[in-house]
């Protein structure tokens, strides 16, 4: 059946939601569960349109990064600094591949609603204030990501595991755990936005096989108009992330992430919002 006009206005909200939230410290995934549940869209497809957009706003950093990740393609059979690289983004994807692989289905089917979400919400915005508030903090020990050890690259992969907890954040246990452990906060950043490629790939591609069953070529124009839609302000959120970590710290994030949090809880236990169960 085809899909409605309506359901195409979904289709761009949730693009959007996507990629203003992607790179950002605040949970794509938590917003995108919410925001399906405000607007109704929460079925088994709905998972499939959640990974296509994600895919979509990756392919953002792609573009932003064409040249570098060009130059890496080039050399990776005869240059170290490249070689290097690649071995980096393999060793920070495994550990949440293999985890992911262990624990998706629990995860889905008891942290993908709203109480869990707001939690985490709340949890990962406390945790950003630790972190930038720390009293005599080192100095950051890797200033650019072609610095990075593979030691650096594993403790990253490590960090990124904490995000299959959805409204944890993806970018956000990448770029605060990056920092944690010696990360500049420009190359936490970047890094974090290298990691995306492979972990939004693997994460796609394996959830379209697992749930080819549920795609038609009807639903190819709702998922094309909403990728579209999340490569576009994910693009717009990169370019503007990347100078904001110049001079600014992700302390508004983590009030962000509280405020946010507790009003969800306040909705459910008041019942202001009837959330999916």
């Amino acid at each position: 059946m085809a899909e409605s006009s309506t359901s195409y206005l979904v289709a761009v909200i949730l693009g959007i939601v996507e990629g203003l939230t992607e790179f950002l410290p605040i949970s794509s995934t938590g917003h995108l569960i919410l925001a399906g549940g405000l607007l109704g869209y929460h079925s088994e497809k709905a998972k499939v349109f959640e990974i296509v957009i994600q895919t979509g706003a990756m392919m953002a950093v792609v573009w932003e990064y064409r040249r570098r990740f060009l130059g890496v393609a080039m050399g990776a059979f005869n240059d170290r600094a490249s070689q290097r690289f690649l071995m980096n983004l393999i060793i920070a994807f495994i550990p949440a591949a293999v985890m992911g692989l262990l624990f998706s289905s629990f995860i889905k089917s008891y942290l993908f609603f709203a109480v869990p979400v707001a939690l985490a919400f709340i949890v990962g915005g406390i945790i950003i204030l630790w972190v930038e508030r720390r009293q005599n903090a080192p100095a950051p020990r890797v200033l650019e990501v072609d610095d990075m050890t593979w030691q650096d690259a594993l403790k990253v992969g490590l960090a990124q595991t904490v995000a299959l907890i959805p409204g944890t954040s993806r970018s956000g246990a990448t770029i605060i755990g990056g920092m944690l452990f010696g990360l500049s906060r420009k190359v936490a950043t970047e890094f974090s936005f290298f990691l995306a490629v492979p972990t939004l790939v693997a994460a796609g591609g394996y959830s379209l096989i697992k749930n080819r069953a549920l795609l038609s070529a009807d639903n190819i124009g709702f998922f094309t108009v909403g990728s579209v839609t999340a490569f576009i302000s994910a693009f717009i959120c990169i370019r503007w992330l990347i100078r904001y970590v110049a001079t600014h710290d992700f302390t508004i994030f983590a009030w962000y992430r509280i405020v946010f949090g507790v009003v969800i809880l306040a909705s459910v236990y008041t019942g202001a919002i009837q959330w999916p169960s």
